[in-house]
């Protein structure tokens, strides 16, 4: 095992590697409006001298192993639009903290819920619930949430629950995670009940029956417990995921998360700071899947990852 995770950990550096240097090429063609502040206001010295002071001017390589350096050291440079002068680390620390809890608080209760789920094949409401969720946009069910959550009705809310998020408030945070968890909760148990169905129909469950195991230990030890191994490989990359929140979901409820830093960052043509959000994107999705593999490869025995005899 220890030689498939090295393997693993190396095709990883290669990737991101590969996306890091791909994503920093990509940047140095955008406007150069995205490294100044007040870009109209400046003349053609000033805009020289500074892109010269951030060293874009240099030759591309150049560039890019300086670029390396900085992020070996954990620096990511600095915002030159969304907060000029305020170093990108500093803007992050003060976001993911936010879109941390509501996205665990979130993931929490879609685990627990999807895991609590009975398997019944006439469980008709719980198919319904899942067709519906997986086959609705998100953003509908986000705002019939918010909708039903906080509109007014004859005077009188139906819960009482604010409509916008407020740190100091603990009811905001009702509607948001509600909204997070929904989605996750749908998929969790569709993918559950697939391999339940398929661990259900195998021999050895066939043959505890024929023994007179009773159902509900069955179902616990042998079905679920079988049939829960092949999610076990996305828990770390949704985990990872909360850091980075949810785009719509701080969007609708004025969730001050990471969600909307990106979006905000482009639109405001912000080059260092788009740069940074990609390259943790990206280290995030690698090492969600990285982990996931390694995690399912623990938690299931039966996994090998030594090469059979006469493999090539």
């Amino acid at each position: 095992m220890a030689r498939y995770i090295t393997k693993r950990v190396l095709r990883s550096l290669i990737t991101m590697f590969i996306i890091i240097t791909i994503l920093f090429a990509l940047l140095r063609l955008m406007p150069v409006e995205g490294y100044f502040e007040n870009y109209d206001k400046m003349s053609s010295t000033q805009i020289q001298v500074k892109l010269q002071a951030l060293g874009v001017t240099a030759p591309l390589p150049t560039q890019l192993l300086r670029f390396y350096k900085q992020v070996l050291h954990g620096d990511l440079g600095e915002s030159n639009v969304y907060r000029k002068g305020v170093a990108i680390t500093e803007i992050i620390a003060e976001k993911i903290p936010i879109s941390l809890e509501l996205g665990l608080i979130s993931l929490c209760i879609a685990l627990a819920r999807s895991t609590r789920t009975r398997f019944k094949i006439g469980d008709r409401l719980g198919t319904v619930f899942i067709v519906l969720v997986q086959a609705m946009p998100s953003a509908v069910y986000h705002i019939l949430i918010q909708f039903a959550g906080s509109q007014t009705y004859i005077g009188k809310d139906i819960l009482g629950l604010p409509m916008l998020f407020d740190a100091a408030n603990p009811k905001s945070y009702i509607l948001p995670v509600i909204s997070l968890s929904i989605g996750n909760i749908a998929y969790y148990a569709m993918w559950l009940r697939r391999y339940m169905v398929d661990e259900s129909n195998k021999d050895y469950i066939r043959l505890a029956r024929a023994k007179g195991v009773p159902g509900s230990k069955i179902s616990f030890r042998h079905v679920f417990r079988n049939a829960f191994v092949p999610l076990v490989q996305y828990i770390p990359n949704s985990i990872l995921f909360t850091l980075m929140g949810s785009l719509y979901v701080e969007s609708l409820y004025s969730v001050p998360g990471m969600g909307g830093l990106l979006v905000t960052a482009i639109k405001r043509q912000d080059n260092t700071l788009v740069q940074a959000l990609v390259l943790i994107y990206a280290v995030i999705s690698i090492l969600g899947l990285l982990f996931g593999d390694i995690l399912m490869g623990i938690v299931d025995p039966r996994i090998s990852f030594a090469k059979k005899e006469g493999s090539r």
